[in-house]
């Protein structure tokens, strides 16, 4: 009967402990505890065929004995409850064998046990809620019109709703959210992706006297700060790399990438002064060659962020130069550029809006950049696209991809083309771009509050107080005043000094105002002529006026 417990997965007390029990022919029953920490066991279950080579020895040894020795077998605790019908029990066996076919049979049918008396009720429940979930769908089918859409779903649909009526009663060409045609935007790749050049700027490690100051640039870590020793060495040197600086040996750092595109066929290029800034060497790389060209630097403008280079060479792929002021709202933009260093990665989007302004802090103590007229888009732009163009759907450069949100996705900037073009012609011959006239009066100004108003000793509440004056400038021309208060102009009263700047910056260089100020508590009226402020060096005098 041990023999058939084994045979049928049934817990064996002889299996705990082998080597300590080969003699004995009983004993006594283990603790409920470890027959069940034996049952269940996880794994593969190998315990039956370990158990029959241990049957084999102890049949051996018992069948020395030539003797049938009768042992009362208690039934071990089953997994599932006892069937009560159905079992019948066999308390005698052969030890040797492994018990009668009644006595399988019966082990059999316990094993494995009936089936659940709840299993037709479990089947009926499962049938119900089948039909239950099968009429909502149904019905909500057939409420939505999920097989019988109407006409307003089809996927040709007829004139009178694809045509919107205009005010003559004709029939116009409705507006695609998308381009007309879907090849547009590779035909505007195919014309103009060529003319779209790689620029990799570097500086000369031994006129640097420290890092490079582009080591937290994106840029940098593109490049590889390893690579610096690989760049090259510059300044003059013989035909064996001896270096002619002093002994000092010259090597190139990769300071940045950025893009650039080729606007006139004989090499001349456009791109942003912040790409090539600070660079002793700019290596442009055209579409379909592998050794860069080394560029020269014609001409750039801080202040515009705008830079032509010259590459030596003819016939070169070019784009060119559209109207920025043709352009609406809405309408589909590419941009084409080198983002991160992928080269030629073309996005699209749509142009967002026209005529903003921004401002980008300057660096290593360098003006802080003021950005007007920008077009805003929604292509997609990173670092690596500055200086690519912006193009709209006839191949034409319309704008040239300068900043991007660092706050925001899909808020990129461009410089317009309009402004391009006013310009390109002194960056070409290396002239001075001309300045646009800014409206200036050459006063520092300030809000009056109730803490500025006391030590001042005056009873006005709002206006605009002269902390300073620039010399020689029309408000020194007017004979304003340190500690002036302006309270209006042209007899407008003006709260603060953001609106009084506000009203400034719409007025012309040569326009005439009148400031309506209180000087120690007297009211005067100045006249005012609008000064232009790039007539003015407002930085320099700033910096003498902060000497001791």
């Amino acid at each position: 009967m041990d023999d058939q417990r084994k045979r049928y997965g049934y817990p064996n007390d002889e299996g705990m402990n082998n080597e300590s029990n080969n003699n004995e022919t009983s004993r006594p029953e283990k603790s409920s505890t470890e027959n069940s920490s034996y049952y269940y066991s996880y794994g593969p279950f190998q315990s039956i065929s370990e158990d029959g080579d241990d049957r084999k020895t102890e049949r051996s040894y018992h069948n020395q004995n030539r003797a049938s020795q009768e042992v009362e077998v208690t039934a071990p605790q089953p997994v599932k409850p006892i069937p009560t019908s159905g079992f019948s029990q066999s308390n005698s066996g052969n030890q040797g064998g492994g018990g009668s076919m009644d006595s399988m049979k019966a082990n059999k049918d316990w094993n494995y046990s009936q089936k659940p008396k709840n299993s037709v009720k479990t089947v009926l429940l499962s049938f119900l809620a089948g039909v239950i979930v099968i009429s909502s769908l149904m019905f909500a089918a057939d409420r939505t019109n999920l097989f019988t859409p109407d006409a307003v779903y089809s996927s040709e649909p007829t004139q009178e709703t694809s045509a919107p009526v205009t005010d003559n009663g004709g029939a116009t060409t409705a507006s695609s959210l998308i381009p007309s045609n879907p090849g547009d935007v590779a035909s505007v790749v195919d014309e103009a992706s060529p003319a779209v050049v790689l620029i990799q700027t570097m500086v000369n490690s031994s006129n640097r006297q420290s890092t490079n100051p582009s080591m937290n640039d994106p840029f940098w870590y593109f490049f590889g700060g390893s690579q610096s020793s690989q760049g090259g060495n510059g300044g003059n040197s013989d035909n064996n790399g001896n270096s002619s600086n002093g002994g000092q040996e010259s090597q190139l750092q990769p300071l940045g990438i950025g893009s650039g595109f080729i606007f006139d066929k004989s090499g001349y290029i456009l791109t942003n002064e912040h790409v090539i800034h600070g660079s002793d060497v700019i290596q442009v790389t055209v579409q379909g060659t592998k050794k860069p060209y080394e560029a020269k630097l014609l001409g750039s403008s801080y202040e515009l962020d705008l830079a032509v280079l010259k590459i030596e060479g003819a016939d070169f792929p070019s784009v060119p130069l559209g109207d920025s002021n043709s352009l609406k709202v809405g309408e589909w933009l590419v941009a084409i550029g080198n983002p991160h260093g992928f080269e030629h990665t073309v996005t699209a989007g749509v142009l967002s809006s026209k005529e903003r302004q921004i401002d980008i802090q300057g660096t290593n103590g360098e003006e802080e950049r003021n950005y007007e007229h920008l077009l805003q888009t929604d292509a997609s732009i990173n670092p690596g696209n500055s200086g690519g163009p912006l193009l709209n759907l006839k191949g034409e450069v319309i704008g040239m991809n300068v900043a991007v949100s660092a706050e925001a996705q899909g808020i990129g900037f461009a410089i317009p083309s309009s402004t391009i073009k006013e310009v390109v012609e002194y960056l070409k011959n290396n002239q001075e771009v001309p300045k646009e006239p800014v409206p200036f009066i050459g006063a520092n100004l300030g809000t009056v509050t109730p803490q500025i108003a006391q030590s001042l000793g005056t009873d006005v509440t709002e206006g605009t107080y002269v902390d300073s004056v620039v010399f020689r400038s029309p408000a020194y021309e007017a004979d304003l005043r340190q500690y002036d208060i302006i309270v209006g102009v042209d007899g407008t009263k003006y709260p603060t000094s953001q609106d009084l700047v506000e009203l400034i910056k719409s007025k012309k260089v040569g326009d005439k105002i009148t400031l309506n100020v209180v000087r120690n508590g007297n009211k005067i009226d100045l006249p005012l002529t609008i000064g232009n402020k790039n007539d003015f060096d407002v930085t320099q005098q700033q910096k003498q006026q902060q000497q001791p």
